[in-house]
């Protein structure tokens, strides 16, 4: 076991990949010479090779165009989006190319291509640089998307995405690239890509996430602990496809069903899971599922990213909720008073 920052888990796991397969090529804007914006493939040019790690144009549909070519060739690209906002001009080439080529071709060709996503909020960026697009891309069939919570599955999870012959989307929470944890160097043991997993267990409420909110949750079920309430925390890893089998296994369980992410609520990965999760376990739930997401609105300046983001209290604010148990959060305003402007924007 080695302690490592969740950044620095992402590179070892690079590297391993690298010198288990020299078909693996990493391609992105200054992730040669620099190491990348947020230093993740530091070094990797100087051990690899400018010809395995390869400093792009910025020009991100040119990037991921170039990239299917070399799938198509047998190589397995580990493409770096910049940031979150950045992967818009490559939109068309993963949902009409990287995505479809294998169900094109009848299963002659594969995509075996893994897409690194820096994204979500919190580190005082504006927007581009702090949005959460995985809502579009598990809409797309013919994708893998995932999004890492901790150094042990930043490490395993990038190898398992290079390793498979499927295109992977690997979403990674750009601000807890400095946390750190205990990482086992080894594939032995590990969770399959598309396995959720069971954090914390508890019996009154089911609490769904995954990346940058993992640990938001897990001290959001601490906190409800000292008041009597028992979450259940659960990671869901895999965002496409879902491991529902797990989710469910806790809602029959709880009753109750608290689902939480930084991306906006209309058209979340947490509508398609509350609606999965109420057709499966309709008969099993005590309230209907509650989601705390951001909000309806494009990203908001710095300064205001705080109130946007889901925190611990209103992820307790919705754990309440599904107990109904009284709280200020979902309470009416006393008369004459105005609410924050969120009115309208997924409150």
């Amino acid at each position: 076991m080695s302690t490592m920052t969740f950044g620095r888990a992402i590179n070892a796991g690079l590297r391993a990949a690298m010198e288990a397969d020299p078909k693996v090529v990493l391609m992105g804007e200054d992730i040669g010479t620099l190491g990348g914006v947020f230093r993740i493939t530091d070094g990797l040019k100087k051990d690899f090779g400018a010809s395995r790690v390869i400093d792009t144009p910025l020009a991100e549909s040119g990037i991921m165009g170039t990239a299917v070519g070399l799938a198509f060739r047998g190589y397995r690209p580990v493409v770096e989006i910049q940031f979150d906002g950045f992967i818009y001009p490559a939109f068309d080439q993963i949902v009409s190319q990287v995505a479809k080529m294998h169900y094109r071709t009848r299963g002659t060709v594969n995509m075996p291509l893994t897409i690194r996503v820096p994204f979500g909020g919190g580190i005082g960026s504006p927007e581009h640089h702090s949005e959460s697009p995985e809502a579009y891309f598990t809409h797309t069939s013919g994708l893998r998307v995932v999004s890492v919570s901790n150094p042990q599955d930043a490490y395993t999870m990038i190898q398992q995405a290079i390793a498979s012959n499927d295109p992977v989307l690997y979403f990674e929470p750009k601000r807890r690239y400095h946390v750190k944890g205990e990482v086992a160097e080894t594939l032995d043991g590990a969770l399959p890509l598309g396995r959720a997993r069971v954090v914390s267990e508890g019996a009154d409420v089911t609490l769904v996430t995954y990346g940058p909110l993992v640990m938001t949750a897990v001290d959001a079920a601490i906190a409800a602990s000292d008041e009597g309430v028992s979450v259940e925390v659960i990671d869901l890893r895999s965002l496409a496809p879902v491991d529902y089998a797990t989710v469910e296994a806790s809602v029959r369980k709880t009753g109750r069903l608290v689902i939480t992410h930084e991306a906006g609520k209309s058209g979340g990965v947490g509508a398609e899971i509350s609606a999965s999760i109420t057709e499966r376990c309709f008969d099993y739930l005590e309230h209907a599922p509650v989601r705390v997401t951001g909000f309806d609105v494009p990203y908001p300046p710095s300064k205001l990213e705080h109130h946007h983001l889901p925190d611990l209290d209103r992820i307790l604010d919705g754990v309440d909720r599904a107990l109904r148990r009284p709280n200020s959060l979902s309470a009416p305003a006393p008369s004459g008073t105005v609410r924050p402007a969120l009115e309208g924007a997924g409150l």
